[in-house]
C-alpha cells in the first residue's frame, strides 16, 4: 500500500528531472535564418584569452567580447546564407567571404567627390602640413676610439663620409654609404634626431652616444616644414574620407543585421563548464 503511494511521487519526482534535462545544454545565442551560433563557438573564443589569463574572465569582460564576437559573426552568417561561404569553412576562407559581403553591399558604389575632397582640405590645410625633416647618413662604430678616429678623418677630408662608412660603420646602411633616410621629428631615436635636427645642410656632428654604439651624422639635406597645397593633398585627403565613409557604413550595415537576427545574450554570458 505504501509503495502504490509513493510511486505517484517517484514519477512526478522523474518527469521534473527529464523537463530539467531536456532543456538545451548548447542554446543558439545568435540565429539569421537557418543560420546559427551556438554557446560552445562563444565558449571556443574565449577559451584561448581564459587561458592565458589562468582563469574565468569577469562578467564585463565577457560582454564587451560578446559584443564584438557576435558582430563578427553575423556577418559570417550573413555571408554563408547569400552562398559567399561554403559549410565548414576557415577563418581565411570566412575573412575573404566577408570582405566580398561587404564589397558587394555596404561597400559597392562608394565614392568620395572632388567637393568633399575641396571641402576638407579647406577645413584642415593646417593639418596637412608636411612636415620639416632632414636626410641623414651615419657611421656608427662600437668604441669611443674608433669614433674619435672617425672625426679625425672627417675633419681632414669631410667628402670621405660616404668612402668611411662603406669602410667603417657597422650599421645596416654601410653599403649605401650610410644613408639612414628621410625622417621627420619623431622618427628617429632621440639622441640622433637632437643631433640630426642642429645640423645644417652638408654639416656633420659631434660624436653620439646610444645603446648601439658611437655615431658621426651627417645631414645631406633639409627640408623645411610648409603647407600641401590641394593637388598635393587630395590623395592623403580620399584615402581619409573613404575610409571614414567606409567605417560609418560597415558599422550601419552590421547595426541592421543584428537588428534582423535572434541574439540571446543571457544564454551566452552564463558559463558553461563541463560536470
Amino acid at each position: 500500500m505504501r509503495a502504490s503511494k509513493l510511486l505517484p511521487a517517484v514519477v512526478a519526482l522523474l518527469a521534473s528531472g527529464s523537463c530539467r534535462d531536456s532543456r538545451p545544454a548548447d542554446p543558439v545565442i545568435l540565429a539569421m535564418g537557418e543560420e546559427v551560433v551556438r554557446r560552445s563557438d562563444f565558449e571556443k573564443h574565449v577559451a584561448p584569452l581564459e587561458a592565458a589569463g589562468e582563469g574565468q574572465l569577469p562578467p564585463e569582460v565577457r560582454r564587451a567580447l560578446l559584443d564584438s564576437y557576435l558582430e563578427e559573426r553575423v556577418l559570417v552568417l550573413e555571408a554563408r546564407s547569400r552562398g559567399l561561404l561554403a559549410p565548414g569553412a576557415g577563418p581565411e576562407e570566412e575573412r575573404r567571404g566577408v570582405q566580398k559581403l561587404l564589397a558587394e553591399t555596404a561597400l559597392a558604389d562608394l565614392q568620395v567627390s572632388d567637393d568633399e575632397v575641396a571641402s576638407y582640405y579647406g577645413e584642415h590645410a593646417v593639418e596637412l602640413q608636411r612636415p620639416e625633416t632632414v636626410t641623414v647618413r651615419q657611421i656608427m662604430v662600437s668604441t669611443l676610439n674608433e669614433a674619435r678616429d672617425v672625426r679625425r678623418r672627417l675633419q681632414k677630408e669631410p667628402r670621405s663620409f660616404e668612402v668611411l662608412a662603406r669602410a667603417l660603420s657597422r650599421g645596416p646602411e654601410a653599403g649605401q654609404g650610410g644613408l639612414m633616410g628621410v625622417f621627420a621629428r619623431g622618427q628617429l631615436p632621440a639622441e640622433l634626431e637632437t643631433a640630426s635636427f642642429a645640423l645644417a645642410p652638408g654639416g656633420t656632428s659631434g660624436i653620439v652616444q646610444t645603446s648601439l654604439g658611437f655615431h658621426v651624422l651627417r645631414v645631406e639635406a633639409r627640408e623645411a616644414a610648409r603647407s600641401l597645397s590641394l593637388e598635393e593633398a587630395q590623395g592623403r585627403i580620399h584615402d581619409i574620407l573613404l575610409r571614414k565613409k567606409s567605417d560609418r557604413k560597415v558599422r550601419q550595415f552590421v547595426s541592421d543585421l543584428m537588428a534582423r537576427a535572434k541574439v540571446n545574450h543571457a544564454a551566452a554570458q552564463t558559463v558553461s563548464r563541463p560536470s
